[in-house]
């Protein structure tokens, strides 16, 4: 490693927000043909950088070179125009438009005025072929997959001569099969030299691509590694500034083992325009798990408890009475709370402050006509904010100004707030750092030994067997499985997933 060709080099960067300093004296180095994790947990100060070496933010110290040049990119265009280009996990493209014009935009060839449509088609299709892409370049971009479309943007990167490849977050919502092949492109980019900056908070994929290792901690630089030579354990503990063993501690899952509990909520028969027949038991006081393939139905099921898909037939039940839930205010004052899996466009209200974000969920459930008055939300803020250890440099500050993991925290603290009985928590560690997915599974666990109900959805298989005391799996819109106890492991799962196993109720309610 130490004889390739260093490309890009940051040196003692720093940068600072009101009241904060986001970064402090980063160092980072990325060489030709490599492909460098930049880790840490949220916060750390990943966004920030890659922000300022791409020309978002203005650094306030430090120096920047490509290719041994000293370089200062004051927009995004800039950077790019220098060869260096990023492609975010919300795919920052033009979903209006074809394929072949999010492939050339700004770059149309033609002549007099006229765009050559023709020859735009002819070398959109031609590109995407070197990616073993073969789509309809003329369809609208939003016609296509998630990954379909990062892989759209990968190549107008390397078309427009990129030697610097920002990849944020890439794999967060894809399938095993579109990070396989995510990963062949990476390496056919490495082979021919490019320089590949991958940010993660899959650590197995960092081990399986990269080949060097950086960790920011706290908006400061902690070490660089070659990756084979920095075991996991050793990663974690750097990653979060204390010992793996605290992390190693997992939530109990034998709740599920102390016998009897009340119902909370019963659905029979339930199907919405997205899901068909589903009979579910809730009882008080556990962590009942959704588990299934995206698309299986685990995240259609939870918007029908919580209002936002009707049920059209079937029935639900809440504490022994049929109750008609046709939108979310009804749940919520059925004692239900819902933190949704896309917490950016169903979760935040970006404009708003950390404080009236909390405030939201329990202001609409007590109506309009008995509003808080602002030191009651100031009190309900700073109870929360410390109790979930939100990091923020007040309640007042913006949102979309706290990193993802915050952001997440603030939408849990929103629902706490209502007192829920029921919690339905929808992907609520995806793209959030390994600390506080800790804190996350170790609230869970908390949360349900003092009585609460709580349903818990995720695409990681080990996190649900490290938080779920009973456990259905769906696959197909339909309810394939149910595990409780020790019946729970990843062995398990995957079987009823794949179609491995055969489904045997275990209750009269569940058909």
């Amino acid at each position: 490693m130490d004889t390739q060709e260093k490309l890009l080099e940051m040196e003692h960067i720093t940068k600072k927000f009101p009241g904060v300093v986001a970064l402090r004296d980063v160092q980072f180095a990325l060489r030709r043909g490599e492909i460098h994790a930049l880790l840490g947990e949220n916060g750390a100060g990943k966004s920030t950088l890659i922000k300022v070496l791409t020309g978002v933010f203005e650094r306030d110290g430090g120096d920047i070179f490509l290719e041994g040049r000293a370089v200062s990119p004051q927009s995004p265009q800039a950077a790019q125009n220098m060869g260096i280009s990023t492609v975010y996990q919300e795919v920052n493209l033009c979903p209006n438009l074809s394929v072949a014009e999010n492939v050339y935009i700004g770059r149309e060839p033609g002549s007099a005025g006229r765009i050559d449509w023709k020859t735009i088609n002819r070398k959109a299709a031609e590109l995407l072929s070197r990616f073993d892409l073969h789509i309809d370049v003329t369809q609208n971009l939003d016609r296509y997959s998630v990954a379909v479309q990062q892989m759209v943007a990968i190549a107008r990167a390397v078309d427009i001569s990129a030697k610097v490849l920002i990849l944020d977050e890439p794999t967060s919502s894809l399938t095993a099969v579109e990070v396989r092949k995510l990963f062949e492109i990476m390496r056919m980019l490495k082979a021919r030299g490019m320089g590949i900056i991958f940010v993660t908070h899959f650590l197995d994929q960092v081990y399986e691509v990269s080949d060097t290792i950086t960790v920011l901690r706290g908006g400061e630089y902690v070490c660089s590694s070659p990756t084979a030579e920095l075991p996991k354990m050793q990663l974690v503990a750097r990653m979060i500034g204390k010992e793996y063993e605290d992390l190693e501690s997992r939530p109990s899952s034998s709740l599920a083992d102390r016998g009897k509990r009340d119902l909370f909520l019963r659905l029979q028969g339930a199907a919405s325009a997205q899901i068909s027949h589903v009979d579910i038991d809730i009882q008080k006081g556990e962590v009942l798990g959704f588990s299934g393939l995206l698309g299986s139905g685990r995240s259609e099921i939870a918007r029908l408890i919580f209002g936002v898909d009707p049920i059209v037939t079937g029935g639900l039940e809440i504490g022994g009475r049929k109750t008609a839930v046709k939108e979310p205010i009804t749940a919520m004052r059925a004692g239900i709370g819902f933190c949704p899996e896309n917490r950016k466009s169903e979760g935040i209200v970006g404009e708003l402050s950390v404080r009236e974000n909390i405030m939201l969920a329990l202001q609409a459930k007590q109506g309009m006509l008995r509003a808080m008055s602002r030191r009651q939300s100031e009190k309900l803020a700073d109870e929360y904010i410390e109790a979930l250890s939100i990091k923020t440099p007040s309640r007042e500050q913006s949102i979309h100004n706290l990193s993802g993991g915050n952001q997440q925290k603030v939408i849990l603290a929103r629902w706490l707030a209502t007192a829920p009985d029921l919690l339905m928590l929808d992907e609520p560690t995806r793209g959030i750092d390994i600390g506080t997915k800790a804190e996350i599974q170790k609230l869970v666990t908390k949360l349900a030994g003092e009585g609460m109900s709580l349903v818990f959805i995720s695409s990681e298989v080990d996190e649900m067997v490290r938080c779920c005391g009973r456990m259905v799996i769906l696959r197909d819109k339909k309810l394939v499985g149910e595990l409780t106890g020790e019946e729970i492991s990843e062995d398990m799962i995957v079987k009823y997933m794949a179609g491995g196993e055969q489904f045997e109720p275990k209750t009269e309610t569940i058909q």
